[in-house]
Parts: structure tokens; C-alpha cells; sequence
């Protein structure tokens, strides 16, 4: 029976790295897969599913307008990167996908923003998903990592602006809750 699957953790802990090797295992067995990824994410190109240890894949965009359930191909498997993006309706989508068509979907994510605010496709992801799990990273003070901070250009932290603002190491730290309550 196919699920709805939701891989979290802070920035950094390998998300997109794991799905690249999931999308790997597949196709290595001789299946099929589709990989999706926020259309707003543009750090690599757009339509790029990269990894910070190098490795990248072209994938398909969703946006606010992408309806899953009626788009997605017949496939071994439906692999999103970026699923905090995803909106209710599309998460909804995809488990539909996974309990109508059969259809094992794989999202990967963000549980929350650099305010501690939770996304809202990660709170769908979380009510939604069969099997929800952690990939683990740590902070620097050695303690696991859950939160995510947003830095300015000097490396201060903020603590006001939009939900969304894209970016990497430049901008987000990964650090655990104690640190995101200090910092």
C-alpha cells in the first residue's frame, strides 16, 4: 500500500541528498520517478533539485497553481523537494495520490520558518503524512539541530520579514532550540 511520506529537519541535514539517492534506488531497480520542486527556489536554476555536496537533478516546478493529483504522471514514486512551499490543497493532492492511484509520494522539508512560525505545507505534511520522519543534523554547540535563523549581511540575526526569502548558507543557520531562544 502506498503512503504519503514527510522527511523534515533543519537546513542543511542532507534532505535533498537523501532524495537524489531515493530517486537513484529507483531508477537503479529499473523504475520510474518524478521529482518536483518549488518553482520560487532558485538558488541552483530553477527546476534544479541540487545538493550542497554537489550532486543535481532536473525536476519539474510546482507553484500556487500546480494541481498534482490531476498532473503527475504514472510512476514508481513522486519524490518533492521544497515541500514546505506546497500549499493545503496540494498536500492534500499528493495524498490522494498515494491512497487513490497507489502512488508512494516522498516530500521533503522544512517544518518551520526563522521565526519558529510553522510553514503551512509542513503543518499539512504533518496532519496528512502516514509515516513523518526526522533526518537529524546538530548545531553548533553540539546538540541537535530543529530550528532554522535568518542572518543579515554582517551574520546578526533577524527577527522581522517575510516568510519566504530564499537563500542558503549566506542567509540561514541551522541551530537547536536552545540557540534559536539565546541567539
Amino acid at each position: 500500500m502506498a503512503k504519503l511520506y514527510f522527511r523534515y529537519s533543519a537546513m542543511n541535514a542532507g534532505k535533498s541528498t537523501a532524495l537524489l539517492q531515493v530517486a537513484h534506488n529507483y531508477e537503479e531497480q529499473g523504475q520510474q520517478v518524478c521529482l518536483y520542486t518549488a518553482a520560487i527556489d532558485s538558488r541552483y536554476g530553477v527546476g534544479k533539485i541540487t545538493s550542497r555536496l554537489g550532486p543535481q537533478r532536473e525536476a519539474a516546478t510546482f507553484d500556487a497553481e500546480f494541481d498534482f493529483f490531476h498532473t503527475a504522471p504514472a510512476v514508481s514514486c513522486i519524490l518533492v523537494d521544497e515541500a514546505q512551499f506546497l500549499l493545503p490543497a496540494q498536500v492534500k493532492q499528493l495524498h490522494q495520490l498515494a491512497h487513490i492511484r497507489g502512488i508512494p509520494v516522498i516530500c521533503y522539508g522544512l517544518r518551520s520558518d526563522f521565526l519558529g512560525e510553522p510553514f503551512a505545507g509542513a503543518s499539512y505534511l504533518m496532519t496528512l503524512a502516514d509515516t513523518i520522519e526526522e533526518l537529524k543534523n546538530i548545531c553548533t554547540c553540539g546538540k541537535k539541530a530543529t530550528m532554522n535563523i535568518r542572518v543579515d549581511a554582517n551574520g546578526k540575526r533577524m527577527t522581522a520579514g517575510e516568510q519566504i526569502d530564499i537563500g542558503g548558507n549566506e542567509r540561514y543557520q541551522h541551530v537547536c532550540g536552545r540557540c534559536f531562544y539565546q541567539a
